[in-house]
């Protein structure tokens, strides 16, 4: 092939299509290669984290950027984003102290207030005095004699139909109910798919597994690297390792030595009895590791529910954290978890741990226990750079010139990443000085919410899962 590409990004994933596309939208023509039939596969995305409220163990300045960074990708993907709270709450067997966590809210909602004083389209979170509200015992009990609504509107509404199954003695308080909004996994993979599809300067090869990278940047071309693809060979200027767990395969291959660690998680898919109301994703806060490992359940469409439970009998794995070895940059992983990642779960894992997790819901929402098996799990692995395991922000480095690795551990990270890309690219340049940087992508707004809802269930029937996991629970105009 005689084309030279600007850039080529190796990997389908949040970061390789937000790079893509952003790249795409000032002209930068790019290629991205992805191995699956579709993008944004895994790891398994559910969650706005926009102010860390899942992370009691994190700094408050991991908690400030998870705020910023997600108000960033809901603005740029307003489509995937379920505009309904959190509640957030900490059993009395567990460490933690409601004050801390009380503190850290009211740091965010100062937080919140200044990104909205530098831009007021970073409003999405409603009113920054609405960010949060917190309930003491008391108040609880006056809200959980109000009858049900069924789509609330207010903090109260919500709460009201939550506690109406929760079994809030087991609870600290104050319990708190926090605008971290739901992100739908499958509505953002097909947005981007669509727009790829469409963008004039972006080209999406799917079902394409890179065999080789070629380093010519000391031959004097114009072009730097050679992807070798199966049937292909394409030249670009710029190199994106964006492969997620897998960038170490590409590091070894350029005899780049890079830490990292790797983590394989689930989350899993449950079918429970139709209520009365819509309730808020649920937290039940714990320490990781442990038998009393945090519990989280996201609700979804149709009567659906994502759960995660940080223990090792349910999201956790024996031996699914691991780390590089010193002249290796890829970590490998055992067989077992092999065999899920790449072959597929027996039946007998996903109804265990599936169980395992309903129960470890119905601990504090006893009617739970009546959920089912929904679905196959939600799984995968991601990085996180150097050897810091509580690490929940991760960028990007630049580890040779003309070269760069996504280091993102959360979705919300992608659009920064994809933005000191572009200044890197202005720096060695590959590109010109682009004078009119923008938060607004066209090639992504251009994107109906029909063709959005359409694409979306389409993906979700075709990797396995209920249809209705393709839906927001509050439909958006």
């Amino acid at each position: 092939m005689d084309k030279v590409y600007d850039v080529g990004i190796i990997g389908g994933g949040v970061s390789g299509v937000v790079t893509s596309l952003e790249l795409g939208k000032y002209g930068i023509n790019n290629v991205l290669f992805e191995q699956e039939n579709s993008v944004v596969n895994g790891p398994p995305f559910c969650h706005l984290h926009a102010g860390g409220n899942l992370y009691p163990d994190i700094s408050d300045e991991q908690c400030r950027m998870l705020m910023k960074q997600s108000i960033e990708m809901a603005r740029l993907f307003p489509q995937s984003i379920d505009e309904r709270p959190t509640f957030i709450s900490i059993p009395k067997s567990q460490k933690y102290d409601v004050n801390t966590i009380q503190s850290r809210l009211e740091m965010l909602v100062d937080y919140y207030q200044s990104l909205i004083e530098e831009d007021p389209l970073n409003e999405i979170l409603g009113a920054p005095k609405e960010y949060f509200k917190s309930y003491s015992k008391s108040e609880i009990d006056e809200l959980a004699k109000r009858p049900y609504t069924e789509v609330p509107k207010t903090a109260d509404e919500w709460l009201t139909n939550a506690v109406k199954f929760i079994d809030y003695d087991q609870l600290k308080t104050p319990v708190t109910l926090v605008q971290e909004y739901g992100w739908n996994m499958f509505r953002l993979a097909a947005q981007a798919q669509l727009a790829l599809n469409q963008a004039e300067n972006c080209e999406l090869k799917t079902n394409t597994k890179v065999f080789d990278v070629k380093d010519l940047r000391d031959q004097n071309l114009d072009y730097n690297w050679e992807i070798h693809t199966e049937n292909e060979v394409f030249k670009v200027k710029y190199l994106v390792n964006s492969c997620g767990f897998k960038s170490g395969e590409i590091d070894d291959s350029l005899h780049i030595h890079s830490e990292r660690l790797i983590e394989f998680k689930a989350a899993y898919v449950s079918k429970w009895q139709p209520i009365s109301g819509l309730i808020p994703e649920l937290i039940f806060h714990g320490e990781r590791g442990t038998p009393g490992g945090m519990v989280q359940l996201t609700p979804y469409s149709g009567d659906f529910y994502q759960i995660h439970g940080m223990t090792e009998n349910i999201t956790l794995f024996q031996d699914g954290l691991i780390q590089a070895k010193e002249n290796e940059a890829q970590p490998e992983f055992n067989d077992d978890i092999k065999q899920k990642l790449f072959c597929g779960w027996e039946s007998k894992d996903i109804h265990s741990r599936t169980e395992n997790a309903i129960a470890s819901v119905s601990h504090f929402v006893p009617e739970f226990k009546t959920a089912t098996v929904g679905g196959p799990p939600l799984f995968g692995a991601q990085q996180i750079p150097g050897d810091d395991a509580t690490l929940r922000v991760g960028e990007v480095s630049f580890p040779h010139q003309f070269y760069a690795r996504s280091e993102i551990v959360k979705a919300s990270t992608a659009l920064t990443v994809a933005n000191q890309i572009i200044d890197r690219l202005q720096e060695e340049n590959i590109v010109p000085e682009i004078e009119n940087r923008t938060q607004v992508n066209a090639l992504i707004d251009a994107i109906s919410k029909q063709e959005i809802d359409d694409f979306a269930a389409k993906l979700t029937t075709e990797r396995g899962y209920p249809q209705e996991l393709s839906r927001l629970i509050i439909e958006r105009t």
